[in-house]
Formats: structure tokens, sequence, C-alpha cells
């Protein structure tokens, strides 16, 4: 770690302790900057956090991770820090339980997966060809720095630079979707893949840009993992590394406004009474909960976007502790089941299912699971918001019925071996993780020239997290807060800002969250 001997470093705050604001973070710290990181909640991680309910860890939302296999942004960013990761690699990644029966093994190896595809999809390989050369093309170019959108000469000068010949080759996919690669004519494939992108690309193949929907397609194959003692243990990894090396990380400390001044971040103020000033500000929040935080002030195109971008996806999940003894043995940990084809997936139509038999997260006996389906906030909102609560609860319970109903299908039994269920809905999560209508997941990769970048419209704001290009997944969000950390340690060296402020220090808390 380097620091200057000469003037105090740039101090940067960060709002929020997930992944993408950690990472940058810790970039920021490892270059040499002051860095405070402020946390609503008792635990990081955000929606791949895990809390404690019961004797059980359970994953708030993501279930697995990719992105650790060598080159891949975990990995590399380990590189950097010298740190370690608690993981574990998954083979298979997870069952796809097709509504016909079929059930396709997504496994990791590459092998395996080419003999399973061709024995349930044969005529599908001319199609896996060309996803497998965009793909790499894909994972190539992320290896490399990569600022898209670009939002500066620089960036410009970047992009052309991380360029290579066989990148040319992507050229007249650019503006064309997963479906136009895909074979006519076989509902089921097309169902297959509808599957996989929804919860990859947060959309469909005919909506899926054919470059970002390759690289999606292809992450079974790069480095899925299981996280020892949670998801969240990536997030805490990265707490852990900024804590001893002399950053802040500071927890109960929830920012409800930043304050501007000539047009530039100079500082936020908590819930606690807490003002807290900086150089920079990295909010790691969706443009919804930006535009909370500095109301009036909000800069007019922020205002715009928040009030034209139609709402992300939502999430309906069930946290379950089964009783292990009654499931069926050595069955797979991960599932994605799809009940029927001729209606649109997600509101328990599909349905990714996670087992967890990590002692480290149920009590003796148990095992953990998770079941998720993509959901809309608007009617969770109105029913919640109207005047019959039993509405809301009903609704709640039908889901949870669906829920169940699909996921007998890749584990009987699993009904029976039931001890807890608690749900969590679309309020469930704005509740917790403070994203504003408990959207989850970032926006819909439909083309890479609608990509959203960092940039606020005020300078020495970002944004990261999975608002910010490439989005969703614990790697998405690690490569946009890579991203962002670059681009403020060059104009930190090219143009030096006085120093504003510095923390004010508060104890950080580690109490466990009773949901």
């Amino acid at each position: 770690m380097t620091h200057s001997n000469h003037k105090p470093s740039p101090h940067v705050i960060v709002i929020g302790a997930g992944i993408g604001g950690l990472t940058a973070a810790a970039l920021l710290r490892h270059a040499g900057f002051e860095v405070t990181v402020l946390e609503a909640h008792v635990y990081a991680g955000g929606s791949a956090g895990t809390f404690y309910h019961k004797g059980y860890r359970f994953d708030a939302g993501a279930t697995l991770a990719g992105g650790f296999a060598p080159g891949g942004p975990h990995a590399r960013l380990a590189d950097i820090l010298q740190l370690r990761w608690p993981v574990q690699p998954v083979d298979p990644a997870w069952v796809v339980h097709l509504p016909d029966g079929r059930t396709v093994t997504q496994w990791a190896d590459p092998a395996g997966w080419a003999e399973e595809r061709r024995q349930h999809f044969p005529h599908s390989e001319p199609f896996w060809r060309t996803q497998a050369m965009l793909a790499g093309a894909a994972w190539d170019i992320s290896s490399r720095p990569f600022p898209w959108p670009p939002e500066s000469a620089h960036d410009w000068l970047t992009l052309a630079q991380a360029l290579r010949p066989g990148t040319l080759r992507t050229l007249p996919y650019l503006t064309r979707t997963i479906a136009d690669l895909a074979p006519a004519g076989d509902p089921a494939f097309k169902t297959f893949l509808d599957a996989q992108l929804l919860i990859a690309a947060q959309t469909t193949a005919d909506h899926t840009s054919a470059l970002y929907g390759s690289a999606a397609l292809d992450l079974p194959r790069r480095g899925v993992n299981h996280v020892l003692g949670g998801i969240g243990a990536i997030a805490q990894t990265l707490v852990d590394w900024l804590r001893a090396n002399g950053a802040q990380v500071l927890f109960r400390q929830q920012v409800e406004r930043i304050e501007l001044r000539h047009g530039r971040a100079v500082a936020v103020h908590t819930n606690k009474q807490h003002t807290v000033s900086g150089d920079w500000l990295l909010a790691n929040v969706t443009p919804w909960a930006l535009q909370r935080l500095l109301g009036e002030h909000a800069p007019a195109g922020l205002t715009r976007e928040v009030q034209q971008r139609p709402a992300t996806w939502g999430a309906f999940t069930l946290y379950l502790g089964l009783d292990g003894r009654r499931l069926p043995a050595a069955i797979p940990d991960h599932h994605q089941v799809i009940v029927d084809p001729t209606r649109p997936l997600g509101e328990g139509n599909s349905v990714f299912i996670s087992l967890s038999r990590d002692p480290q997260r149920s009590p003796a006996g148990m095992v953990n699971a998770t079941l998720s389906t993509h959901t809309a906030i608007a009617p969770w909102w109105a029913l919640r918001d109207g005047p019959d609560e039993a509405a809301y609860l009903a609704h709640r319970a039908a889901y949870t019925e669906r829920l169940l109903r699909a996921a007998e299908q890749a584990i009987p039994g699993l009904r029976g071996a039931m001890q807890l269920c608690l749900p969590g809905t679309p309020v469930t999560f704005d509740y917790y993780t403070r994203r504003p209508g408990g959207m989850v997941g970032g926006f819909a990769q439909t083309s890479i020239f609608q990509a959203r970048g960092p940039a606020t419209g005020i300078p020495n704001l970002k944004l990261v997290g999975d608002s910010i290009f490439p989005g969703q997944s614990t790697a998405g969000v690690t490569l946009g807060g890579m991203r962002v950390a670059a681009a403020i340690i060059r104009q930190a060296r090219r143009r030096p800002l006085p120093v504003t402020g510095r923390p004010t220090p508060q104890p950080a808390a580690n109490a466990n969250l009773s949901r």
C-alpha cells in the first residue's frame, strides 16, 4: 500500500457495504486514499448478504457466486489485495427441470456440459459454437480495463487499447439478441434459454443482448462457487481487509442526506446525527435511492432517469429450515424449475432453489434452503398500502404455495421436511436492504448501447453496484467497482483535490439480525 508523506490523502466516503462499494473502497485504500464505508444495516453485503434467524444463516438474495476462476474479477481482486476467498467450487452448478420432464444439468466441466446439451438439444450445436465465441470475447475483454459505457476521452482510449483482432468478430452481433442466434422451432430449447437468461441478465432471449447473454450463459463454466458461511462472507472478507488496512467500516449508519456545495458532494449526514465530510463519494445504491438522498438538489438528468426508467424486478423468496434426514440422498444443491411453458417466467412459474448443507449455516441435522422467483413490485405495494392487510397476506400465502409446489418437482418430500418457512416479498427487501420498492438484480441487459455507467451528474459522486454495467452478480458488481476505483485514482493523481474533511469515528456494530 502506498501513502503520500507530503500531503493528506483524499478521503472517499462509500454509502453502502455491498460488494461493488467494498471492492472500490478496498482498491482505493490500497492506492492510499482515506476510506470510510457507511452501512445502514448490521451486516455487509446488501442483496448478497447473509442474515441470521433462529440458528440459521440465510442468504438474503444471491446464493451462488462466479468469477473466481483465474482471470475472473474476484480472482484478480484477490491478487491485488493479497486475500483469500472462503469458497468451494460447485459442479454441477445447477439442474434445470423443464416442463416436459427433462432435467438438464448445468455441468461446470465443459466436456460434461457439451455432452449434456447434445443429449437434450442435439440440433443446437451451431448456436453453442457462436455462443462460445461471443462468450470468449466478452470474458477476454472483461479481463482488461474496459470502461463501458465510456464517459471520457480516457475511457475511449482505454477501450481502443483493450480491443484485439478477435474482438472484431463480435461486431456483427452487437445489435442482435440471443433469440436471433437460437434455432427456430424448438419451444423447449427457447424455454431453457429464457430461464437461464432471466436469472443472469434479468430478461429473456428475445431481449437479451447477444454479447452479454453469451457470457451469461457461460457463467456455470466460469468458476461457480459455494461461499462457506454464506454469500455474505464475500463482503465480510472485504470488510476485514479494509479494517486491517486502516479504513473505517461503520454499521448502523444510514445515510439520510448528501450535502452539496458549489456543485460537488462534500458531506453525508446519517440517522445517528453524524456528519462525515470527504473529497469523493461512492453511492452503492440504485439511481432511485441516490435521487432521494440528493432531494431537491439532484441533477436534472438523474431526476429524469428515475421518473422515466421502468421499475426493475423484485423477488419473492422463501427461507426454509429442513430436516436433512427427510430429504432425498445425494441430491444436487441447486435447481431451477420451470412449471408451465405457456406462461411468462417469474411469478412462481420459474423458481430457483438452493440447499446448503454447510454446518456453519444450520442447526445440527438441519439443511438450509432458499427458494426465489422474479416478481413485479407494484402489485405487492398496492396490496401492502391498500385498505385490507389480509389481501397482502393472502397474496404472500399464495406465492408461498406456488414456490413450494414447484420446489417439490425437484426435491420430493421437501414439504414434509420443512421445519421453518420464512417468506420475503419486495416489501421485505425494501425494509432490510433500503432498495426503493424492493427492486433487486439491476437493469435488464437488452443492449450494450443502453448500459448505464457510474456518472451521476455530480463530478465527484459516482454510482457503484448492480445499476452500472455490467450489472448483477457478485462478479458484475466487482467489475463495476474496479472500473470506478481506477477512474478516481487516475483523476486524483492528475488533479489532486483539497481535503475537505475527515471521517467521524464511530464504533462498528456486529449485532445479529433477527428477521
